[in-house]
C-alpha cells in the first residue's frame, strides 16, 4: 500500500510541478507528517526531491527528472476504457478525437490488457443524459473552451431561465461544468464588479472574444467552487420546508415518487412513535409544488407542518372527491 502511494506521490510531483505537503495530504488521504515521511524516503531513494520555503512555495522535483513507472493496472485500464466515459467531452472535442485518443492508448497498452480494454467497453455502459432529456445544443462551446485556456475575457448574449430576457455582459471565464451533460460556465463578470457567476452554457445566443486578457487567481480551484455552490444553489432553490410523519415500510414507495433524498432522510430520523411512524423534514421549491409531490403520497404519509399546506392538501383533495362524487 505504501508502495503504491510513494509512486502516486512520484507522479503527483511531475505532473503538477510545485505542490504544498497540505495539497499532497488531501490528495493521498493521509496526514501531512506522513507525506513529509514518505517525501524523505524518495530523497533517500534517489528521487531529486526538493522544498521551497515562504509564500508559494511546496515540494519539486528537479526539472528535467523523469520517471516511466506509469504502468497502469488492471483496474486502471478498465476505468480508462468504460463505454460512454467521454459523453461530454464530445461537446468540447467533437468529431473522432475521443475515439483516436482511446486507439492511441489502446496501440500502447500490453497485449495482456488489450483485451481486458475491449471487455470494459463491451460490458459496462455510462449514460450521463438523464431520463427524457436530449442533448442541449452548444454551439459556443468550443469558443469559451479556448477563452478559458488563454486567460481572455468574453462578451456574452445571455438568456436568463427565468424571465426569458436577453442580457449583455462582459465575463472572465474560469471553467467549464458538465454536470448531467448540461453545460455551465464558470466565470466573473465585470458588471457585478467581480463576482462570481455559473451561466447555462446553452441559454449563451451569442460569444465573441473582448480581445482583453484577465489574470486568473492561482488558488482558484474549480472543484471546491462547483462542491460549494451547488450546495448553495440547492438550499436556496428548495427553501420551503415540510415536516411529515409515515410508517417505515412505506419509505421505498416515498421514495419512488418523491426521489432518493429520502432514504437519507429515513437514516437521520429518531425512533418511530407510539403508532411506529418515524418524522421526516423534506425541502421543495413552493407550496405548489410540495402540495403536488405529496397529494401523489395520498394517505400513507402525513404532513405535519406547515398548517397551510394541510390545509392546502385537505382543501384539494375535498375537492377532488366532490368532482368524482356527482
Amino acid at each position: 500500500m505504501r508502495a503504491d502511494r510513494l509512486l502516486v506521490l512520484l507522479l503527483l510531483l511531475q505532473t503538477r510541478g510545485r505542490v504544498t505537503a497540505q495539497s499532497l495530504s488531501k490528495r493521498l488521504e493521509v496526514s501531512e507528517r506522513t507525506i513529509y515521511r514518505d517525501l524523505v524516503s524518495l530523497s533517500m531513494a534517489g528521487v531529486p526531491v526538493y522544498a521551497e520555503r515562504g509564500p508559494g512555495g511546496g515540494w519539486s522535483l528537479l526539472e528535467d527528472y523523469r520517471t516511466n513507472l506509469t504502468r497502469l493496472t488492471e483496474a486502471e485500464v478498465n476505468t480508462l476504457f468504460v463505454s460512454g466515459t467521454t459523453g461530454p467531452l464530445k461537446d468540447l472535442w467533437p468529431g473522432k478525437a475521443s475515439e483516436d485518443a482511446m486507439l492511441k492508448l489502446l496501440v500502447a497498452l500490453p497485449s495482456v490488457y488489450r483485451n481486458n480494454a475491449e471487455l470494459a467497453r463491451q460490458r459496462i455502459h455510462l449514460d450521463a443524459t438523464g431520463w427524457f432529456r436530449h442533448d442541449e445544443p452548444v454551439p459556443h462551446l468550443p469558443l469559451l473552451q479556448e477563452a478559458i485556456w488563454n486567460n481572455h475575457s468574453l462578451r456574452l448574449t445571455y438568456r436568463r431561465g427565468n424571465d426569458n430576457s436577453v442580457n449583455r455582459r462582459t465575463v472572465n471565464p474560469y471553467g467549464l461544468v458538465a454536470k448531467a451533460s448540461i453545460w455551465y460556465l464558470v466565470c466573473t463578470t465585470v458588471e457585478s464588479g467581480g463576482e462570481m457567476r455559473v451561466y447555462r452554457v446553452a441559454r449563451i445566443q451569442d460569444a465573441e472574444l473582448s480581445g482583453e486578457h484577465f489574470e486568473r487567481p492561482a488558488d482558484f480551484d474549480l472543484i471546491a467552487f462547483w462542491t460549494g455552490w451547488m450546495a448553495s444553489f440547492e438550499k436556496s432553490r428548495y427553501g420551503y420546508a415540510v415536516k411529515m410523519r409515515l410508517a417505515p415500510e412505506y419509505i421505498a414507495e416515498v421514495s419512488s415518487l418523491i426521489g432518493d433524498r429520502v432514504r437519507l432522510l429515513e437514516q437521520e430520523a429518531g425512533p418511530p412513535d407510539e403508532q411506529g411512524r418515524i418524522t421526516l423534514q423534506l425541502y421543495f421549491e413552493s407550496p405548489l409544488q410540495a402540495r403536488s409531490h405529496l397529494l401523489n403520497l395520498g394517505p400513507i404519509a402525513e404532513v405535519i407542518e406547515p398548517q397551510e399546506l394541510r390545509d392546502s392538501i385537505a382543501d384539494y383533495a375535498t375537492r377532488t372527491a366532490a368532482l368524482y362524487n356527482k
